[in-house]
């Protein structure tokens, strides 16, 4: 990508919904539905990679052994509702990207930060030392590859959302990279404001 990019504020619903399927819950009884969904697909003989947006989500599975056995890059701020917070992540990750990324936008950079991350095939943890994490999901989904007999999938938190036309409860959102969400994605991106 070659600009920058800014959510418009006359458009910030449509980025609240869910892009895929969510688990909606609290913690505890999200995170058990998740690992049945995985459990169950394990036994296919298929590879399975996990790539996590979010400091809540990324803690769960790092302490979760059978989820975090999937686990390949985390996009964290270390931080959660404005405090910081600490993930237990000591030894996990081969690799550490410290970057920012202001409030509200995707800075090209992050492209190439998580096309060499990616294909790096390092555990890695992404920090956003200024700014935040949360649209980082977008290019996560651009730049992840398809490919047979692997299943590519990502990770946020869904706060509960009252104010849109549709009440959407808080859970996780688990996001099966394929052609039609790169399609969904692509059409969000197009809605934002280069710069």
């Amino acid at each position: 990508m070659e600009y920058n990019l800014k959510l418009p504020q006359n458009k910030r619903n449509k980025f609240a919904e869910p892009l895929d399927l969510l688990i909606a819950g609290k913690r505890e009884v999200t995170l058990l539905k998740v690992e049945k969904i995985f459990r169950d697909l394990s036994k296919e003989s298929i590879s399975i990679n996990f790539y996590i947006v979010g400091d809540i989500v990324t803690k769960d599975f790092l302490a979760h052994q059978f989820l975090n056995s999937f686990i390949k890059i985390c996009i964290i701020d270390e931080k959660t509702q404005r405090k910081h917070i600490d993930i237990g992540s000591k030894g996990f990750f081969e690799e550490i990207i410290e970057f920012e990324n202001p409030n509200g936008t995707i800075h090209k950079e992050w492209w190439s930060l998580l096309r060499k991350a990616i294909n790096s095939q390092k555990k890695t943890k992404m920090k956003v030392t200024e700014g935040e994490e949360d649209l980082l999901v977008l290019p996560l989904i651009m730049e992840l590859p398809i490919e047979k007999n692997v299943k590519n999938f990502v990770f946020y938190g869904q706060p509960p959302i009252t104010d849109a036309s549709v009440n959407i409860p808080e859970g996780i959102v688990i996001v099966e990279v394929n052609e039609d969400i790169k399609k969904k994605v692509k059409e969000l991106i197009a809605l934002m404001d280069k710069f």
